[in-house]
């Protein structure tokens, strides 16, 4: 059916009607660098090494480190298991994709001054998916006490009865767009549950704010369907410089591009004698599209021919947001005996104001020493602080508010890699392990991150091509709805990819 487009736009106060929280500011500071397949295969432990184009969205200054101009190529198979327990019932979801996640290429430039002490420059452009969010998975189990009746409730209780229903004549339609516009999301929660007689007023009169529940009693059989489409991407702009070959100086800036899709969906029975509604369907779905802007400083020193430290500093990423909404929900209520199916699709889609996103930053200290043309040992260490996520302007009260929620419930983060890679002949053989620590403050609602990796590579001259295997395990626990239905769904997710990269020197 062709929707319907009607928009929800405040002309004030963005307040009113924007329903962003928590887990959008972690979504979006999370980066991911996929990376070659020498980059992964080391579990992108390359600060203080350079020398690959993924490496340099880890320490712009690395691409000064060719001594020819290089490019690459790569792409990836992506593969996410997930365990999804939810109350009584375990289900298995699985997720697979192939695409191109690196695409870049350096051109060295030598200095003709002898005499100059900066022997090179270098200009680069890299692309790398930063986060991938394509995703599905399935929750199915038997709540004891909780039904998503409680979720509508929560957002009725306390408001006014004419502000969260249709004026006499009025289509859903309309009525939907009106609320939203006037009284913001929650209100059009309350009117989907009001239309969907999950609950009715105590008093049938415009300035009733009390209401009784519909859905009553205990054990009810719950289904929740998640479906998310999308990537994140990083489209890194670098110039570097090497000075007398011992220090090395770059900077990146940095296009940033989200497309992001989701859609829930929850389906809900009860045979509770106490309940006059026994089925509820409610679906929501998300569109987000957005850009933004960075940049890199970065510096690597060799100490000697065969110790290297790196430093490099990202700077928080400055993106703009727009957003855009749609809703369903069906009931099925006993009346007189009989069942009545009761619909309320507002055909609607809610496209909310432009917001602004500033996501934290990030310090990585690295070392690395080198065995000559043997092989080579590297380490990162990165610091994050997701608690200085914040979004923008924020004068306003709905911000600063979600703002102050950040500052509670996220914290500093440190991640570390270590990788490693022996070279016989023309043969390479790579390991790695990686360690991030959880955005969270509290863990146990979204766990830290480990994983390791190996591969191999084989230069053919001019030509090296590289594959490389990698495993990482980390365990979230879900909330359904923020409000209400608060129950979560616990994820023990196995994330492997196999990556393929050919790489030219020129």
């Amino acid at each position: 059916m062709k929707k319907l487009l009607m928009l929800s736009i405040g002309l004030i106060s963005t307040s009113l009607i924007l329903a962003q929280d928590i887990t959008d500011a972690v979504r979006y500071s999370m980066d991911e660098i996929q990376g070659t397949a020498r980059f992964r295969a080391m579990s992108g432990a390359f600060g203080a090494l350079g020398g690959d184009m993924s490496a340099i969205n880890i320490n712009p200054a690395g691409s000064a480190i060719f001594n020819s101009s290089h490019a690459s190529l790569t792409l990836g198979y992506f593969d996410e298991n997930s365990d999804v327990a939810y109350f009584n019932n375990t289900n298995n979801a699985t997720n697979s994709n192939f695409d191109l996640n690196q695409l870049g290429a350096a051109f060295v430039f030598s200095n003709t001054n002898a005499s100059s002490s900066w022997k090179k420059f270098t200009m680069g452009i890299a692309y790398d998916r930063s986060a991938d969010y394509d995703r599905d998975w399935f929750a199915s189990g038997v709540n004891p006490t909780t039904s998503i009746g409680e979720y509508f409730y929560a957002y009725a209780d306390g408001q006014r009865l004419d502000e969260i229903s249709a004026l006499p004549g009025e289509t859903i339609s309309a009525a939907y767009n009106e609320i939203g516009t006037f009284f913001g999301f929650g209100n059009q929660q309350a009117f989907l549950g009001f239309e969907g007689f999950i609950f009715d007023p105590v008093e049938d009169t415009d300035d009733n704010t009390a209401y009784t529940r519909n859905i009553n009693g205990e054990n009810f059989n719950q289904q929740y369907a998640f479906a998310s489409r999308g990537y994140n991407g990083k489209l890194a702009f670098n110039l570097a410089s090497s000075y007398e070959d011992k220090l090395y100086l770059g900077i990146n800036l940095n296009a940033h591009f989200i497309n992001f899709e989701r859609s829930t969906f929850l389906r809900e029975s009860n045979n509770n004698a106490t309940s006059s509604v026994t089925d509820v369907d409610f679906e929501n779905n998300l569109l987000t599209t957005g850009s933004g802007f960075s940049f890199q400083l970065g510096g690597i020193a060799k100490l000697t021919e065969e110790f290297r430290i790196g430093l490099s500093y990202n700077s928080p990423t400055w993106y703009r947001i727009n957003e855009e909404t749609s809703q369903y929900l069906a009931t099925t209520r006993i009346e007189n005996g009989s069942n009545i199916n009761q619909i309320v699709n507002p055909n609607v889609i809610n496209i909310f104001p432009e917001y602004r996103l500033q996501t934290p930053g990030k310090l990585t200290g690295s070392l690395a020493y080198v065995f000559g043309s043997k092989g080579l040992i590297s380490f990162d260490y990165s610091v994050k602080d997701y608690a200085n996520a914040e979004f923008r302007p924020t004068s306003d009260v709905f911000f600063s508010g979600l703002n102050n929620d950040i500052n509670n419930a996220l914290d500093n983060a440190i991640a570390y890699r270590l990788g490693g890679e022996y070279r016989y002949k023309q043969f390479s053989f790579r390991g790695g392990y990686r360690f991030e620590e959880s955005p969270y403050a509290d863990d146990t609602f979204f766990g830290d991150l480990t994983g390791y990796s190996f591969g191999l590579g084989y230069n053919f001259g001019n030509l090296s091509a590289d594959i490389a295997f990698s495993q990482a395990e980390r365990d979230i626990n879900y909330q359904l709805y923020n409000v209400g239905l608060t129950d979560a769904a616990f994820i023990q997710s196995t994330f492997t990819d196999v990556i393929l990269t050919l790489a030219f020197s020129i």
